[in-house]
């Protein structure tokens, strides 16, 4: 194809990234109009996409590629093939339907335009990860999907079950995530290739490699926790307390759907194995049967929808593992039919607690007179679920039953499952599509009516699309079916689609057999949630209660390594640091026999004479003995403030040293670090409350003194190791030959720390810079001192205690004293010059202990002002 057609393919995957970025101040601006305008970037991919039928039909695949990383081979390529294009399809078919029922759904809503943007960015990962070719760009946009869907799903942050659902599916899915990456740098290591389609063509796939399992369980774990099979499943109905155009989105055509996506798209170089077919069709089947019965166990609508997707993804991925023609076929359809109704479903299920007030399917009933539009949704795409002709689902079961017709035990026990999990997820579309509409009205928290607009536009939409894809047959296995499954596969299919029903094949009555089954379901659905509420009971615990243990045993683990490795002793950290240096020092030099080149040989003959001192000036004397005078200061010093001094002299020396030996910058950079480091420890030694000497035990001397000898000698070693071998210049070659045409400088010095090093350089400038700040928070927190209070007034002298009678005679005389005191008290106070008051206000603290200490005894007083009571009232004054 044409360089047009490659940028608009990657332009695909970027518009939507724009558009989110926009969506803000888009709503800001046409607030009621904001989801219609917006729908516009996934309606115009979505023509874009159509528009690629034919030339994907005449060459079978169209390959877009972007300059990404070209110094390791790198680029963001993107490949259109059958697979990719029907969920290209359909994620932005469906995506621009939501967008318009999101604007509808949460009109008014003061953080709208934000949820649009959050959903642009969702779609835009999604569609990048179903057009990747390259594994690394596949794997970026499926972490993607996990954070948006995170920011989806814990849209409603105020509630504490949004915040769990959100973290619940993050944690989950990226678990997958790293597996996945895993997988795919395994798979690039084993072929040589990160592109998809380049894997598709590889002779012989990787069936028959010695790392076949290892790749198969990375890949597998990464699928089945994106698309929630068993027992990874529980995220999925946690996720419901995002808003519901995110569950309708999430469940219908994106996120879940990425982990079938992998799948489908690694069969040619991973599938057709026992182990790929029995994993699949295993848990492909739990998975089926837990999800279908744990939807009949609801009574929430959109929970039961939830349960039924987890059901719908099991069925795809035991089809997918089944692996046969018909198999995939049946995939395929399934894919697409459950894409419209169950997106169709929730918008109508969205649609009734938006207008009645209620999803709970008890409290429901009647509402097709007060909602005959939303009822007629509801109905076509209940009847896709269920399965009935003339919707495309029909198709799909027929496909995924026609291969089982063997006498073999293993198809005859697929086929059972299959025909019991169908036959409850038509239980399930019966009952989410009548049950709420029909039978005898039921009082509603809301007065219920028909709903907008904007949310009826995509149910019916949707609805009508399965049916016109069944009349529309020829050309939905012409244009559908045979590209996807031919892209699955990798080698031709044909669509034997037809509408002449053959009443004596039995695959015609094994959907008999499933609908049957579905009516009994549907009839006895009471019975079936109380039988399995019961079971859940007696049960006593489930997977989401597991994954709450689990991760409160994570954070107690996690809190109990801070507390060892974190406790805010600096002596230990420093020790902790030093001796992995002596273990990284030692280990290599005397485990892995580096130090042996250090022997003599006959080259190097003595190295009595190879380290013998060169002949040095007397000045260049004169600083090697201010280094050994450093040194000797340092180890010798009195307290703290003489061992800075000595170290700002040992560091003085090594600049100098630089200096006399032709490094003049780093000579002034050392000798700057020397007079800011002697300053500031200088400054910071004062601010701290410290003794002035450091008083150790002997042990812990002995410790940090071996450690410092271990060290000193590795480093030594270490450096006499580097300078026996060969210099290699081949980087000092390269910073010469590009420091003045690439760099423009001369000093390359500058140059490295500038340019080569500049983010490295950053970094070193941010930690000095936060050191600096910490410094000074730290000079200028000095606490200012507390006022002392003035003394209290000695106690009273506690006289002897009285016989009873006495004692009773003397208790009464002073409070007759006191209380004719006390009404004249006023009069005294108002006397009393103002600099008496004001002295005594002063008194702060000795006010308070005047007022709090003990009263006399009772003995008449010998002025007014020294009694207890006066004492309090000039307090109170």
């Amino acid at each position: 194809m044409g360089p047009n057609i490659d940028a608009s393919i990657a332009l695909v995957a970027i518009a939507p990234f724009v558009a989110a970025a926009l969506a803000p101040l888009l709503h800001r601006f046409t607030k009621p109009l904001s989801g219609w305008i917006l729908a516009l970037v996934p309606g115009a991919i979505f023509v874009f996409l159509l528009s690629l039928i034919e030339p994907v039909l005449a060459t079978g695949s169209i390959s877009a590629r972007i300059g990404w990383v070209p110094a390791y081979g790198l680029d963001l390529s993107f490949f259109v093939d059958g697979l990719s294009l029907t969920f290209a399809l359909t994620i932005s078919g469906i995506g621009a339907l939501i967008i318009i029922y999101s604007g509808a759904y949460l009109q008014g809503h003061q953080h709208l335009g934000r949820f649009l943007a959050f959903l642009m960015a969702f779609m835009g990962a999604m569609l990048g990860l179903v057009l990747a070719d390259n594994m690394l760009g596949l794997f970026v946009f499926w972490e993607l999907t996990a954070v948006t869907s995170f920011l989806l799903i814990g849209f409603d942050a105020v509630r504490a079950a949004a915040r769990r659902g959100a973290i619940q599916a993050l944690v989950i899915t990226n678990i997958g995530g790293m597996a996945l990456l895993a997988g795919v740098i395994l798979v690039q290591q084993l072929t040589g290739t990160w592109e998809l389609s380049e894997l598709r063509g590889l002779e012989g796939g990787l069936q028959g490699h010695s790392l076949y399992g290892l790749v198969l369980a990375f890949f597998l774990i990464a699928a089945f926790t994106k698309s929630a099979q068993f027992p990874l499943h529980f995220w999925l109905p946690n996720a419901m307390e995002a808003p519901t155009p995110v569950s309708a989105f999430l469940h219908s055509a994106t996120m879940v759907q990425a982990g079938v996506y992998l799948l489908a798209r690694t069969t040619p170089w991973l599938g057709h194995t026992t182990a790929w077919t029995t994993i699949l069709v295993c848990f492909g089947g739990v998975t089926l049967l837990w999800g279908a019965l744990g939807s009949l166990k609801q009574t929430d609508l959109k929970q039961m929808l939830a349960q039924s997707t987890i059901a719908s993804l099991g069925l795809l991925v035991l089809l997918i593992g089944l692996g046969t023609e018909t198999a995939i076929a049946g995939m395929v359809i399934y894919f697409v039919a459950h894409a419209l109704y169950k997106a169709g479903l929730f918008m109508v299920v969205g649609a009734i607690d938006h207008e009645a007030g209620t999803r709970d399917i008890t409290a429901l009933g009647g509402l097709s007179g007060k909602m005959p539009i939303t009822f007629v949704a509801a109905m076509l795409a209940g009847l896709s679920m269920f399965g009935l002709p003339p919707t495309i689902a029909f198709f799909a079961k027929e496909e995924m039953y026609l291969y089982l017709l063997s006498p073999q035990w293993q198809d005859l026990a697929v086929l059972a499952v299959l025909i019991s999990g169908n036959a409850l997820l038509a239980a399930v579309g019966a009952l989410v599509a009548i049950k709420p509409f029909l039978g005898p009205a039921m009082p509603t928290p809301k007065s219920a009516h028909e709903a907008p607009l904007g949310l009826l536009a995509g149910p019916v939409i949707l609805g009508v699309t399965g049916i016109a894809f069944a009349l529309l047959l020829d050309w939905f296995g012409h244009t559908v079916l045979e590209p996807a499954a031919t892209a699955i596969l990798h080698e031709p299919v044909k669509s034997h689609l037809t509408w002449n029903i053959d009443l004596t094949k039995p695959v015609v009555w094994l959907s008999v057999a499933t609908w049957v089954l579905a009516v009994l379901a549907y009839r006895n659905a009471a019975t079936i949630r109380t039988l399995l509420r019961r079971f859940d009971a007696a049960l006593g615990w489930t997977a989401d209660t597991v994954f709450d243990i689990v991760m409160f045993g994570l954070i107690r683990f996690a809190g109990a390594v801070t507390r060892l490795l974190h406790h805010g002793r600096l002596e230990l950290y420093l020790v902790t640091v030093f001796a992995m240096l002596a273990l990284a020092l030692m280990v290599p030099l005397f485990g892995l026999g580096a130090v042996n080149a250090l022997l003599p040989t006959a080259e190097l003959g003595s190295w009595g004479t190879k380290l013998s001192w060169p002949n040095l000036s007397p000045y260049e004397w004169g600083v090697v003995g201010l280094a050994l005078l450093g040194l000797g200061a340092i180890v010798a010093a009195p307290n703290r403030l003489y061992s800075i001094l000595a170290l700002g002299v040992q560091g003085t020396a090594v600049a100098l040293i630089f200096l006399l030996f032709g490094a003049p910058d780093l000579a002034f950079t050392q000798l700057m670090v020397e007079i800011l480091s002697v300053v500031i420890l200088a400054l910071v030694m004062t601010r701290l409350n410290l003794d002035e000497r450091d008083h150790r035990p002997f042990e812990d001397l002995a410790r940090d003194g071996t450690l410092a000898v271990v060290c000193g000698v590795g480093v030594s070693l270490l450096l006499m190791v580097v300078l026996s071998g060969t210099l290699d210049t081949r980087l000092s070659d390269f910073f010469i030959a590009t420091s003045v045409p690439i760099a423009h400088g001369a000093n390359i010095v500058n140059v490295i720390l500038v340019d080569y090093r500049g983010f490295d350089t950053l970094g070193e400038i941010s930690v000095l810079m936060a050191a600096g700040i910490s410094i000074m928070v730290l000079l200028r927190s000095r606490k200012k001192p507390v006022p002392v209070a003035a003394p209290l007034p000695p106690n009273p002298v506690v006289p002897k205690i009285k016989p009873k009678s006495t004692r009773a005679k003397a208790a009464a005389t002073p409070r007759a004293t006191t209380t004719a005191k006390a009404t004249t008290k006023p009069k005294a106070a108002a006397a009393k010059p103002a600099s008496t008051r004001t002295r005594a206000t002063k008194t702060g603290a000795a006010k308070t202990a005047a007022a709090t200490t003990p009263a006399a005894p009772a003995k008449a007083p010998a002025a007014p002002t020294k009694t207890p009571t006066t004492r309090r009232k000039r307090a109170e004054s």
